[in-house]
């Protein structure tokens, strides 16, 4: 059943319209259901083949005005490390005792930065972390041992995105509360960072589909010339 609310939103919304970047920013505010302060999400369909490894597109970025979210974020490494670490506001530091944690099924983090020397021990972890994305991974700067690096972006709106199997990227840019300048710059960013990232080997269109969504809100399409410098 829809509500009454959800009805109203979908009201405001052309399906059959494909909206600048400043108008889709001003109108995913405008058409929010929720009481909370709800993600503001985004899905780009590419012209890609995830199957051929060249073309299975992931990397990072730092959004301007962050995620709106701050990430709880566990740094696995030598005692030598620790202090480094907690210094720059890990969440949690350590190492044995949080992979003994890990394998009994705890999994309250939002990300996980290892150094290179204890990449090994995390191997066995890979069926509780993989399905959850939380394998730290070179290309994502999460196996560094610049461990203070890594948090502060991590803490300042850096975060990670990869292709999924039929050829889209999703990611949360920010929040419903942000200014629509403030979701737009954060959009921009992320669609820079992809087109950025283009293979060479990709024939045809490239950006294929941009949406625009808050928590439980109708999507909101794109016009993908609006996005490309």
């Amino acid at each position: 059943m829809i509500t009454k609310k959800r009805k109203i939103a979908n009201a405001k919304v052309d399906a059959n319209k494909a909206y600048s970047l400043k108008e889709a920013s001003a109108l995913v505010k405008q058409i929010n259901t929720t009481k909370f302060d709800s993600s503001v999400d985004l899905h780009v369909r590419l012209g890609v083949d995830p199957k051929k490894a060249d073309q299975a597109i992931r990397g990072t970025v730092s959004l301007p005005h962050g995620t709106g979210k701050t990430k709880k974020v566990l740094v696995l490494c030598t005692p030598d490390k620790e202090a480094e670490a907690k210094g720059a506001g890990a969440d949690f530091v350590g190492l044995d005792e949080f992979i003994s944690k890990i394998e009994g099924g705890w999994t309250d983090i939002d990300v996980i930065v290892a150094t290179p020397a204890v990449m090994p021990k995390l191997g066995k972890l890979g069926k509780v972390l993989g399905p959850r994305n939380l394998m730290p991974n070179p290309k994502t700067g999460t196996v560094t041992n610049d461990v203070a690096g890594a948090v502060n972006d991590l803490k300042g709106g850096k975060i990670a995105f990869k292709v999924d199997k039929v050829g889209i990227i999703h990611a949360s840019i920010g929040r419903v509360s942000f200014a629509p300048e403030k979701i737009a710059e954060n959009c921009q960013e992320f669609i820079n960072a992809i087109i950025k990232l283009k293979p060479a080997t990709s024939k045809g269109t490239y950006l294929k589909g941009v949406s625009m969504a808050s928590s439980m809100s109708p999507g909101i399409m794109v016009d993908t010339k609006s996005v490309q410098n």
